[in-house]
């Protein structure tokens, strides 16, 4: 059933380093049921899962929910902050809620309300990390969270580095629902794309969006994660740990 990740089995393999794999699902807030349904797929392999939270959709049900999970050790879940309200500011344009159509202090004012509203749902586990929606933001967005001690930024692997100094970028190298000239990636190329960037230096980013996805989407992740959760050569992650291990290896190379 899962030949189309044979490509991944391969290189996994044969790779001369270990490979470090984390994986994100955005939009926390939005479809509980299969949010939950996705937390105790990835508790039923052992496997760390980072959610990006969208403020102003946690209600008070899911945020003890989700620290249940994290208290009783029923799953490894890693929790950071998705934007304000995940909604499209730009009038023209692909979409974005922190671009350039809005101001510094527009973007810094709705970053910091929303950072309010989780920490005061989630306490301290929140993670100190931000995904902006649609994966698209700007330098001013940077300069905010560093102003709000956030100093890590995910977005996808194809988004242009902001530089912006004391933030580092924690990018997803593999996006689950993939396409290419407006057709979503076939199973055999999403195997062949995982293999290719589990091959690359940097981590192994797995992108989800639980709220799209059926029950086919679910078997295959978790096909996914039997190969990854049962190779000697993987190291699953949460986002944090390796942030916090990026933040070292700068630290020792001053």
């Amino acid at each position: 059933m899962s030949g189309w990740l044979d490509p991944l089995r391969a290189a996994l393999d044969t790779t001369p380093s270990p490979v470090t794999v984390f994986v994100r699902d955005d939009d926390a807030g939005w479809e509980d049921t299969r949010l939950i349904a996705l937390l105790d797929l990835f508790a039923s392999h052992e496997a760390p899962i980072d959610l990006a939270v969208i403020p102003t959709e946690l209600h008070p049900k899911l945020a003890d929910d989700l620290l249940q999970v994290q208290h009783d050790g029923s799953g490894r879940i890693g929790l950071h902050q998705h934007g304000y309200c995940h909604a499209n500011h730009q009038s023209a344009g692909r979409k974005c809620e922190f671009g350039a159509a809005r101001s510094f202090e527009a973007q810094y004012e709705d970053l910091a309300e929303g950072k309010r509203i989780l920490e005061e749902q989630l306490g301290d586990v929140l993670d100190p990390i931000f995904t902006p929606p649609w994966n698209r933001c700007t330098a001013d967005t940077g300069a905010a969270l560093i102003e709000l001690g956030i100093e890590v930024l995910s977005r996808d692997s194809t988004a242009e580095p902001l530089v912006v100094a004391g933030l580092d970028e924690l990018v997803v190298q593999v996006d689950w629902f993939a396409a290419r000239k407006g057709a979503r990636l076939s199973r055999p190329q999403l195997g062949e794309l995982l293999a290719e960037r589990a091959a690359g230096p940097a981590p192994l980013g797995v992108m989800l969006h639980h709220a799209v996805m059926d029950t086919a989407e679910f078997e295959g992740v978790g096909e996914m994660l039997g190969v990854l959760t049962g190779n000697p050569n993987v190291a699953m992650r949460s986002m944090a740990e390796i942030a916090h291990g990026m933040k070292l290896t700068k630290g020792s190379t001053r």
